[in-house]
């Protein structure tokens, strides 16, 4: 917890989506929505989940009241905040036919200014990780550019943990270190109800400069940081990272693969959750008339027959593979491409798998098989 911190009063809170709108940002956090907590345009501070809770265990999600009145009580959304920056489906561009001829007109959507508010550690690490996939390369992606140069990201610092999170083992939270503008931790005791606020930029303490604040005391920071402790030690899960991508390199023969094969469904919903998953396909349509035709981008995902199929079938055509081949990349061959491990502990793959698969178990499965059955890469 930085030493050099300031105080937001709860009643203050509204002030701070009041100065970023104005500022021209579509304010986009947590809302109650269907029986769990989404995220998606917030208008004031009574759109936020105030005492809402949720318990999250292995392909099992409820919400549940809390007894204080919290604004960010939760753990983490189903929905990650990957959406607003690679959304599911984009349009690349548009053709149009007259006299014979095509006229091709490139995708011009709009692309609004975001503020990101209630940002977790862990999706802090996730952004940065996508960043790495789509800007950092030889090339770079122009519309996540375009989205992620428009972002205003308020963090928070988690308050408490789910029972499918493991951040701590990944080293990607529950404090947040990097990459926010604003950062929070909300405090609530038997007095008072505030924000310990740290500042991560120069925009950042513009839009703090604009609300009522003070400097924090020691206590006050103190107990901010307490809080990010304790959270910590609640961890639901752990992995252990040492040699696990020479294990998983190592074991891809192992009994155990066909074991969670016979359970996964490759419905696909791990990718589709996780905040760091990336894979796309692309479809051409037309019209009837055939006077108009588009190419967009949607998501795919690596548990699709379709997805690795090239000249007289698919590569994986088997469960196995496929979860084999996504585990894998995750926390293996991700960190060849990338110099970082693709996963960052925020559990969902867990908690929105119908039928409970726990890659953490899996991982340690593997990792305490008796023999080992062939050369580490």
């Amino acid at each position: 917890m930085d030493e050099h911190a300031f105080v937001l009063e709860r009643q203050h809170f509204r002030h701070l989506l009041a100065a970023l709108q104005e500022r021209g940002y579509q304010t986009i956090g947590p809302t109650v929505r269907e029986g769990a907590i989404v995220y998606d345009v917030i208008e004031s501070d009574t759109d936020l989940p105030v005492g809402w809770g949720d318990i999250q265990d292995e392909g099992s999600y409820q919400l549940m009241q809390r007894a204080e009145a919290a604004l960010f009580g939760y753990t983490l959304s189903p929905q990650s905040w990957k959406r607003f920056l690679h959304p599911p489906d984009v349009r690349l561009w548009q053709a149009h036919r007259t006299d014979g001829t095509f006229s091709i007109t490139p995708a011009a959507d709009e692309i609004p200014r975001c503020a990101f508010i209630g940002v977790r550690a862990c999706e802090l690490h996730a952004i940065a990780i996508l960043d790495r996939v789509f800007l950092d390369g030889a090339f770079v992606d122009p519309i996540y550019q375009r989205r992620r140069a428009h972002t205003f990201i308020v963090a928070v610092n988690c308050g408490q943990a789910s029972g499918t999170c493991f951040c701590a083992s990944m080293q990607t939270g529950p404090a947040v270190d990097s990459g926010f503008d604003l950062a929070l931790t909300e405090v609530i005791d038997a007095e008072r109800h505030y924000f310990v606020v740290n500042v991560g930029t120069e925009g950042g303490a513009e839009v703090l400069n604009a609300l009522p604040h003070r400097e924090a005391s020691a206590e006050e920071i103190a107990a901010a940081a307490q809080i990010v402790a304790a959270t910590a030690e609640q961890m639901g899960r752990s992995l252990e990272t040492a040699n696990l991508k020479a294990t998983l390199y190592n074991r891809s023969e192992d009994p155990l693969w066909d074991e969670v094969a016979e359970r996964c469904l490759t419905c696909g919903n791990c990718t589709l959750v996780c905040p760091t998953c990336f894979c796309t396909t692309v479809t051409d349509v037309t019209d009837l008339s055939g006077a108009v035709a588009e190419r967009r981008r949607q998501w795919d995902s690596c548990f699709t027959m379709e997805f690795s199929y090239i000249h007289g079938g698919s590569v994986r055509y088997t469960p196995k593979a496929r979860y084999r081949q996504w585990m894998t990349h995750k926390l293996a061959s991700w960190i060849d491409q990338f110099g970082v491990s693709g996963c960052v502990g925020c559990g969902r793959c867990i908690t929105w798998c119908p039928v409970g698969i726990d890659i953490t178990d899996m991982a340690r499965r593997l990792q305490t098989a008796d023999q080992p059955l062939g050369e580490a890469r």
